[in-house]
Order: C-alpha cells, then structure tokens, then sequence
C-alpha cells in the first residue's frame, strides 16, 4: 500500500500534530477522485518549523559537524531513498499524472543525488587560503542558514532534491513547503531523515497554500529562498526577498527552441522535440522544448518528421507501462492548456495535431498532443509558457542570424537546442543563444550539470559545484592560513 494518507508534519526531528485542522486534499488527475491527504499548514506550523531549523543551524550540531561526518548521515538519507525508490516514483505518478514508463527509470536518482552531492562536498573549496595585498588569508565557505524551500507538483521530489542534498551538505538546515498538488513525495525525504538519525530541526516539513508559502518566503527567521516554480510567482518571491536583503535562488518557467539551420536532418530533430518536448512530462516541464524554429522552405519537411514521431505516441493512464502523455494536473491545467490552443486557432496558426481531448478518455484530465505550423514567434503560443503537451513549428526566412534571432526573442531563456550537420556552424549557433542549458542536436536535462535560466525564467544555478555554491555565504579572514588552524 502507498502512504497516502499523513495526519502530521515532520518539525524538530519529530511527527507532530497540524496546528489547524484544514486538509489538502490529492485529487488524481486520472480519476478525478481523492487519491490521498495531508494536513494543511498553517502560519503557526511555519513558525515552529522556522523556530526548529533557526535553533539547529544557530546552537545545533549540524553546521559544526565535518563534512565527512554530515556525510555519513546523507548517505544513509540516500540508502532510505533507493530502498524505497520503486514506491517512491508509484506514489509521484499518483499524485501528478506522470507517466510510470518514462518516470520509473528515474527511481535511483534520489540517491544517485545525495551521494553526488556528499562526493562533491569532499573536494569542495570550503576553506581556501589566499594571498592578499596586504597579507595571507583564509577564505570560508560557509553555510548560509535556514533555508526555505519552495517546489512545484511537476517534479516534486526531484526538484526539492536539487535543493535539500546542496543546502544539507553545505551545513544548512531547511524547512520544505512542496506543492499542495503533490506532497506526499515529501513525506519519503522526512522518513528518510529520521531513519538516519539526522539531529533534530535540520529538516522539517509542512505542506500548505499561497498564503503559508507567504509568510515562510517573509519569515525573519530565514536566510534564503530557494524556489523553483511559475516566472509570476517567482517575481513576487524576488520582491519580498529583494525588499527584505534576503538570499534567493529562482528556477522558473521556460519557451526553449529547437533551431533547425538550414542544414539540419529532421530524423534527428523530431525525436528531441517530441521527447523532450511537447511530450516532456506531458508537457509540463520548464523546459521542454516547444518551440521549433525552421527554415520556411523546409517547414512540410520536418513538420512531417514531428509528426510521425508523435504518432507514436501513447495518451493515457500513467499507471500503464505503454503511456508516454499522462493528464494534466488538475482540471485548471487542463483548462489553462485549453485556452492557448483556441488562441493558436484564433491567431491564425495551422493546427496540425490534436487540439481536442483524447477519445475514449472520459474521465480524467487529458489534452491531446498537439502540434501547431505557420506560428508566428509573437503569437500567444510562441510567446507565453503553456504547459502542456503543445508544440509550435515557428518558420524563417533568411540565415543562421535569423534563426539567433527568433530564439532570442523571447522573454525566457532555460533551455534549448541547435541543430545542423556542420558542428562548427552548429556550436557557434548554439553560443549565441542565450539560455541556460542547450544542447547541439540533442537536449536532456543531466542532473550532474549546472541548470538554471537567462531573463525570466530565473537567478542562480542549481546542481553540480554551481548548487552547492548557492548555498554558502564566502567570508574572508585575515591573517590566518590553513597550517594555523
């Protein structure tokens, strides 16, 4: 049986009983139906949880421990993890819709994370010892505090990951607030802690709305924000934090392209656009790419290609090992997906694929996947993020320099891909687009690498020696080297 159903939150090294009596509700994306519950924090709830990882961090033993020693009791965190990886990933795909084929191989990342981190921690330049102009110093990388830790329902576990293994290793402490639409992941991560003995307040747990994610990005308890979710709420949290001088890292929405030069083979660019595309977790992936930028004389041709690599394509229960494109969210998603398809229609794009709901799939919240031709890059659907199963075939008349342009011109900047037959041609395009991951015709996201967005689509960098990094404060003393310590 999964842990659907929780009656607690996790604060202090301990279970503890809700201060409100309010619920949250999952509704399953498939069935329509509550499919588990947790209770619903409070501001209350927040107030302890900060209360408990402000004390670890200031009088606790955690950021006081070597990094070997906090080591030792991550790695125990990802033993817990990949003994329960199996249900872990059957217990996301419940909560959100995503697809159990294209999420179970993914089950040992948790653990492959912690441990990444923890081996990265070993070699990383806590203290360094530099010579100034004036004399020797010590150069610290220290723990930046409390960190509050804000996540989306499209990669619950693995987002909060990105976060909790850096700020752990570093020597932080945490409270974790996930997605109302997906929270039960959470619950795993806080097991995992307590099963490894993790002293008391280094990380806590407590799910809730808008309103509790308010007032734990305003507590003056926290150092730092770290969020990954929409750009518009992104924004809000980068004024609280900005008005407040508080640390904050920001991973937020995404319009990748997929630029084909002229030159380009569609046999190799139809699988990425479709795979990492409008079919990247449903669709609901920061940053998938759905945009695909091609020469107008070429434009049937690869239409044609996407096309038939999305004719393999199998819509339904994610719980079937043959579905590739699971539901959307929640019946909102779906209506929001809904709304950019009948602008692509009204703006005068050429539907090629979809556009309706999926027959036979009565209940549930389904869109088929859909493919639009003859977009302009300054259509609705080229320009806003959709988040959903939708592609855009934009065409271009002119060079290499048009093709730049049209990729550039967006107000995101998280991901993206070049592709042509000449790797010099195909690099140089590459580096001029400015966004930050992109791949030369390919396009994964590689959690060992640093990712993160240009413009709006966010601040900072997140996994690899980049993460870590955005979890310390660089304090610098003088007149110390490391054989006096």
């Amino acid at each position: 049986m999964l842990p659907t159903v929780q009656d607690k939150f996790y604060i202090n090294g301990q279970w503890v009983k809700p201060k409100g009596a309010d619920i949250i509700e999952i509704i399953s994306p498939v069935t329509e139906e509550v499919c588990g519950k947790v209770p619903a924090g409070t501001t209350a709830d927040i107030d302890d949880a900060v209360a408990a990882a402000r004390a670890a961090f200031d009088q606790g033993p955690w950021p006081r421990m070597t990094v070997e020693e906090r080591g030792a009791i991550l790695l125990k965190v990802a033993d817990y993890m990949q003994e329960h990886g199996e249900m872990t990933v059957k217990l996301i795909s419940l909560e959100m819709g995503g697809p159990i084929k294209r999420m179970a191989p993914a089950a040992p990342m948790p653990a492959l994370m912690i441990r990444k981190y923890v081996e990265l921690s070993r070699e990383f330049p806590f203290v360094e010892t530099r010579q100034g102009l004036l004399g020797p110093a010590l150069v610290l990388r220290e723990p930046v505090g409390v960190v509050a830790s804000i996540t989306p329902w499209n990669g619950p576990l693995h987002l909060l990951l990105m976060k909790f293994a850096p700020a752990l290793v570093a020597g932080c402490t945490m409270v974790s607030k996930p997605s109302p639409e997906a929270p039960l992941d959470a619950y795993v991560l806080a097991a995992a802690c307590e099963a490894a003995g993790m002293p008391p307040g280094v990380f806590n747990l407590v799910p809730g709305g808008r309103e509790v994610g308010e007032h734990l990005v305003r507590h003056r308890g926290v150092d730092k924000v770290a969020f990954t979710g929409s750009t518009a709420a992104g924004r809000r949290i980068g004024e609280i934090c900005g008005h407040d001088l508080r640390r904050v890292s920001l991973e937020l929405g995404g319009k990748s392209a997929a630029v084909a030069l002229s030159d380009a083979d569609p046999a190799k660019l139809a699988p990425r656009v479709v795979h990492q595309g409008l079919a990247f977790n449903s669709g609901q992936a920061c940053a998938a790419l759905t945009r695909v930028v091609v020469p107008r004389a070429r434009q049937q041709e690869f239409v044609d290609a996407i096309q038939a690599e999305m004719a393999k394509l199998v819509t339904g229960d994610p719980s079937d090992p043959v579905t590739d494109v699971g539901p959307m969210v929640a019946e909102r998603q779906r209506a929001r997906v809904e709304s950019y398809i009948e602008a692509g229609r009204s703006q005068g794009a050429r539907l090629i694929q979809g556009g309706g709901r999926p027959a036979g799939l009565n209940r549930g919240w389904f869109v088929e996947p859909t493919l639009f031709a003859d977009v302009d890059n300054h259509m609705k659907i080229a320009a806003e993020e959709i988040f959903g199963p939708v592609g855009v075939v934009i065409p271009y008349d002119g060079d290499d320099e048009t093709a730049i342009a049209i990729a550039n011109d967006s107000d995101y900047g998280l991901g993206g891909a070049v592709f042509s037959e000449d790797p010099v041609r195909g690099i140089a395009a590459a580096r001029r687009i400015r966004t930050g991951t992109i791949g030369y015709n390919t396009f994964y996201i590689d959690p060992m690498l640093p990712f993160g967005g240009f413009k709006a689509s966010g601040i900072g960098r997140e996994n690899s020696r980049e993460g870590l990094t955005l979890f310390t404060e660089v304090k610098t003393l003088e007149g110390v080297t490391e054989e006096m310590l």
